[in-house]
């Protein structure tokens, strides 16, 4: 098992990689639990969790209530840094950058196996989101 340090010295889009399928994992159960089965469905409904827009809105409400920790922060700001050197053509660099740096939180703490904290993260993004659709 690698440390934290060095965990924390992974290429920051490594990090979001591995965030990335963290999140639409545990997005992809809340919303098979909710009972929502038809593959179409749950892509729709997915994306209201998983999108850019949405992991940047929720990050920066994250931040705005100093919810993350100061080494998520951290983590966060080397992946929003980060350059990937593509980006998805339904979005704009910063929105997908700071959705990046989201997802680098997520993978950082999946891989250093604070699966606690990570699911803290993910449980709070899910309110924030259903707070802001009326869920």
């Amino acid at each position: 098992m690698q440390s934290s340090h060095e965990i924390k010295q992974l290429n920051a889009l490594a990090l979001a990689y591995m965030g990335d399928a963290v999140l639409e994992q545990r997005i992809r159960k809340h919303l098979i639990l909710l009972g929502r089965a038809k593959p179409h469905t749950l892509h729709k409904e997915a994306t209201k969790y998983v999108s850019a827009k949405a992991q940047a809105n929720i990050v920066h409400r994250m931040i705005d209530e100093n919810f993350l920790t100061e080494e998520e922060q951290a983590v966060f700001r080397r992946g929003r840094n980060a350059k990937s050197g593509s980006v998805p053509k339904n979005t704009d660099v910063r929105t997908y950058r700071n959705s990046s740096g989201f997802e680098a939180v997520l993978g950082y703490l999946f891989l250093c196996e604070e699966l606690a904290r990570a699911n803290e993260i993910i449980d709070y993004a899910i309110v924030i989101v259903e707070q802001s659709k009326g869920v």
